[in-house]
């Protein structure tokens, strides 16, 4: 393999340093393939087979160098390890975000049966405020975590707190201050 070489880099017309130079090594060898040379030192692939691909490139007319390209055919173990780390974190990610999604969907779905109900009374709100409790403990966990970004789920808890203010007011058991109203213009 280093006579074929050699061949290859006298029939290029390479400055003398190079001709010197070697494929073989101390490192681990066994994990490359043997590399196979074309007859044709013009041809558009000079590596057909193997790690390394060449291309010849004119640098004047009767001198040529080559360019070799190193090609991994494996991904490295760093970065299988942090695609591994990423599904599992996305896998995570989700079933938080289903849970947050879901415990608001609950707390809302039991607002809207408070509020087309007539005849609700003030005591009624009392599981809905336990709802809304664990789905504000889940929210909370969530942005603990970095599945939720903190401005979105204050504002999750916002959402919820409207609601079950507006559910309220609809049926007479809190009245706003006047403080508390939103001038009209």
């Amino acid at each position: 393999m280093a006579a074929s070489m050699a061949q290859c880099v006298s029939s290029l017309y390479l400055p003398a340093k190079l001709k010197s130079l070697s494929l073989t090594g101390t490192a681990n060898s066994a994990s490359f393939k043997p590399l196979s040379f074309s007859s044709n030192a013009s041809s558009a692939n000079l590596f057909s087979t193997g790690l390394a691909s060449g291309r010849p490139v004119q640098s004047s007319p009767n001198r040529r160098s080559i360019v070799c390209e190193a090609v991994t055919t494996k991904k490295p173990d760093s970065a299988a390890k942090r695609a591994r780390q990423s599904e599992k974190r996305r896998v995570y990610n989700k079933a938080k975000k289903s849970e947050v999604r879901t415990r608001m969907k609950k707390v809302l779905e039991a607002l809207e049966v408070l509020v087309k109900k007539s005849d609700a009374q003030p005591e009624e709100v009392l599981p809905v405020e336990k709802m809304i409790a664990e789905a504000y403990s889940v929210i909370d966990k969530a942005i603990k975590v970095g599945t939720l970004h903190r401005n979105t789920g204050a504002r999750r808890k916002s959402r919820l707190a409207r609601r079950k203010k507006a559910v309220e007011i609809h049926h007479g058991w809190y009245t706003p201050s006047p403080t508390e109203t939103a001038p009209t213009v």
